[in-house]
Parts: C-alpha cells; structure tokens; sequence
C-alpha cells in the first residue's frame, strides 16, 4: 500500500506507518480493515478514494505483550474523522476489549470530516462510547503526535494517560483562527494548545516528549508498569536494591519543619533501584504520583511535594492524585501514600476554583479504593488534609509513622493563637509564645496520642520504612473486600 512519507516528513513528522513501526516489536504488527472506504457523496467526496479512510488499525505486540493501535494518516484528507474512520476505531475498542489487551491513539487529524456532517459526528460518538466502556478494563494510551482538534479531544480526555510531543502536537476545541474571529485574541496554536500548556498548566497531558522517538519508548515503558486488563496481576520482577541507601533517608527531612525537601528523594530510598517512573510530573507539582516496585513488586505512590508550595493541597493536586488513585485501584495496584502536608490552600482564589469540590474527590477516591493502602506520614499531617490523604478513617490498611511526625487539626503557631488569644495579646513575650507551642505540641500533635487512640498502626524509624512497607504489601497481597452496600455507583463530586 502506498504512504506518502515525504508528505508528513516534511512537517518534521513520521507517517502513521512509521510511528506504528517504531511503537511495536519488529514485524509484530497486523493491520485490520484496511479496505474501508467512506461512503460520503457530498461535495465531491463520492469520486475521492480516502485510503483506508485516514486512519490505520491493526494488532501487535510491544516487548513481546499484545496491544491494539490505530494512528491518523494526517496526509489522507487530513486525517480527518468520518464515519468510517471512527467506525475503524470503534471495532478495534470492541475487540480490543474482547481479547483484554491495551488501546495505543496516535493522533494526528484535522478534526471531524465537514463533508459527512451529522455522520462524522456520529463516528466520533461510537468512539467515545467505546472509550467508556474500556475505562478501567483495559489501559488506554493517547499520543498526541499533531492536531487534534474539536470533538476529537475528547477521547483522549477519557482515555487513562496522554501523551503529547513538543512542537508537532496540539489540542484544543477550537483553534486560533476561530479564537481570533470569536474573541478578538491573538493568539498562536502553541499557545493555546501546546505540549507545554497541557503538561504544566491544564494537565491533560501526562507526558511530554521531546521528540516521537522518546514518546514511543516512555510509551513502552510504561506498558511495563502497567496490567494489560483489569483481571491481571501486575507483573513482578526481580528484586534490585541498594540497602545502603536508606543509611541517609534521616537526612532527607529538614529538622526545620518549615524549609521545604524533595519527596522524590524518599520514594528513592525506599522503592527498587530507579524503578520510580513519574507521571504528571509537570502539573500540579506539590503531589507527585507515579508507579514503582517494592521487593520487585509495582505499587502506585501517592505523596505530597514539600518542595513546591510546602506541599500544600490545592485543587489541581486533588484533582491529579484522585485521577491516579481510581485508576490504581480500577487495575488493582497497591497504593502507598507518603504524606508531609500543612492542609488545604486557604483564600479566595482556591474557594472560587472550587477547591471543596476539588478536595471531595480526594477523599472520595481513597475511600472507595479498595487495593492495598498504606500510608506512611512523614513529617506532618494537619487538619482536613490529615483525613484526606489515606488516614485510617478512609479505609488505610496501615498507617506508619515516623517518630518526629505531627498529626493535629492545624500547626502549633496558628493553634495557640486561637486557644491564647487573650493571654498573647497582654504578654508579647517571644518567649512564652514559645512555651505555649511546645506545650500544645506535647499534649495535641505527637503521633503518640494518634497511636494511644489507633489511628496509626506502628511509629517506625524512617530507616525501617522500606522494611515495613514491603511486609505490609506482602500481608495485604490476598486482600478481599466484602460486597458492600448494593447500589448502581457513587456520585464523586465531578
């Protein structure tokens, strides 16, 4: 079959062929339905031959493990969508489904075909509603290798991770020709859409590449992590780990309790030797979340940032910690939460983006996941925030503690303002400020008192952490919960 490979490759692109080549095992790929045409007679189309109607489709294998994928030919009209385009991909969901094996997007389109009007609509609804009913039964992977523009985002929007290439890839739902006539703005598709703007700022991409090689390998690599369907274990590996690195972990955590460290720092001290593999590193950066092994086997890491914003919890991180913990649980991987946080943003800003919504998913994701959860609290753990990170009230199997960790409704500085008042406002002594602090943090924040209550399981030396992690992964390994309450689902607060 033809491809026109000069066409895209001066674009500073691969042709769809050739980035299916490079994403599976050599020679493994197996195309299906290429013989579909459009069946439009609209403006012309009725003599146009649209080659398997722009988009390729097939099977392979990436290391050896099936996958389905499809790629947009972006220099067959565009790459546009009809009804048999989204058709294509909407068998290949089915059977994709059918046979418990990944979904690969590479997106690469001018948006629906005008032609076909109403029809094109249609074929983008068949897709959507295979990318519901494949949400979390079979991983689903987006590569936004080109535009990808109107109702055609939002597949990828549903689909579990996206993957977006510098200077070649491009979402948004209108572009900045439409922007410029409906709101007067000057604006560049870049900067509208851009791989930079939806890793940093929008988080709807979860990876950024830069270039199509390097998004193909992260690609494979985290097909690696990942189970291929829902009633898979994850697979195990063998175990590759420096016991010498937890010699410093005492040194990772600033004896000033304001001055903030890298959490990443710990979960690579207590995770297998670089086995951390971030996601959403570049969105919301005070909650840093991604997949690891302990004692060979994956886990997913929850944990608060306290080198960005103190770690504190403001919308967007409850956002991208909740999306990741329903997709762990949805595909049975443990969860360990690693927490250091001082609350919930305070202020005007977080309450208009509605940050009590936000925060609800959260707590409402730790709670109905019912994988392994253990939570280990670092340094501290004050007010709403305390429950919401996987605290035993929501279901955490264990809860670990170090022994300078604080749990209380909020630090000692604010509480003896409120609780003192009065007393602080006749005797201005640094001094007995002081003393009123170390004494509500004796009697109220010591994880001692959250032990004496059980609230947390065991208080553990931060270099016994790896130790107790892999013992509880290994008694919650069975883990079965019971049916629970009969209803239809949940209402998350979306």
């Amino acid at each position: 079959m033809p491809y026109d490979l000069e066409k895209q490759h001066r674009k500073g692109k691969l042709h769809a062929i050739e980035r299916i080549h490079l994403l599976l095992d050599e020679g493994s790929f197996m195309e299906v339905y290429s013989g579909v045409k459009h069946d439009c007679t609209s403006f012309g189309l009725a003599e146009k031959d649209i080659p398997y109607d722009g988009v390729i489709t097939g099977f392979g294998t990436v290391r050896g493990r099936q996958v389905a994928v499809y790629a947009q030919d972006f220099t067959v009209q565009g790459g546009t969508l009809g009804n048999m385009h989204g058709q294509k991909i909407a068998k290949l969901y089915e059977k994709a489904i059918d046979i418990h094996c990944p979904v690969i997007g590479i997106n690469d389109s001018g948006g629906a075909r005008i032609q076909e009007g109403v029809s094109a609509l249609a074929g983008y609804g068949d897709v959507f509603m295979q990318n519901v009913r494949a949400s979390g039964y079979i991983p689903q992977i987006s590569i936004i290798a080109g535009p990808c523009a109107g109702g055609a985002v939002y597949s990828p929007g549903i689909t579990d991770f996206v993957f977006i290439i510098d200077k070649i890839g491009l979402m948004f739902i209108t572009g900045s020709k439409v922007v410029k006539a409906a709101l007067s703005l000057d604006i560049t598709d870049n900067e509208l859409g851009g791989s930079v703007l939806h890793a940093e700022k929008s988080g709807v991409a979860h990876f950024r590449a830069a270039d199509e090689k390097q998004c193909y390998q992260l690609v494979q690599k985290l097909l690696d992590y990942i189970p291929h369907w829902n009633g898979e274990q994850a697979a195990s590996k063998p175990v590759n780990y420096t016991p010498s690195k937890l010699a410093a972990i005492r040194k990772v955590v600033p004896k000033n309790a304001k001055q903030g460290y890298d959490i990443r720092n710990i979960i690579a001290a207590i995770v297998d030797d670089d086995s951390f593999l971030e996601v959403h590193a570049e969105f919301a950066r005070n909650m840093v979340v991604g997949f690891a092994y302990i004692e060979g086997w994956i886990t997913g890491i929850v944990a608060n940032q306290p080198a960005f914003l103190g770690g504190i919890a403001d919308s967007d991180a409850s956002d991208k910690a909740a999306r990741f913990i329903r997709y762990c649980d949805a595909f049975n991987i443990p969860l360990l939460t690693l927490v250091d946080i001082p609350g919930f943003v305070p202020g005007p800003d977080e309450e208009q983006k509605g940050i009590i919504r936000h925060g609800a998913k959260l707590i409402y994701a730790y709670a109905e996941a019912t994988v392994p959860k253990i939570t280990v609290i670092v340094r501290k753990s004050y007010g709403g925030a305390y429950i919401a990170m996987n605290s035993k009230h929501l279901g955490a199997d264990f809860v670990f503690a170090w022994p300078e960790a604080e749990i209380a409704v909020m630090g000692a500085e604010g509480a003896i303002q409120i609780l003192f008042s009065k007393d602080l406002t006749t005797n201005s002594d640094p001094e007995y400020a002081k003393k009123l602090q170390d004494e509500y943090k004796a009697s109220h924040m010591t994880v001692r008192i959250a032990a004496e209550k059980g609230y947390i399981t065991e208080v553990i030396a931060p270099e016994d952490s790896r130790l107790k992690l892999a013992q509880g992964f290994r008694i919650l390994r069975e883990k079965k919960t019971g049916a629970g309450i009969t209803k239809k689902h949940g209402n998350i607060p979306l």
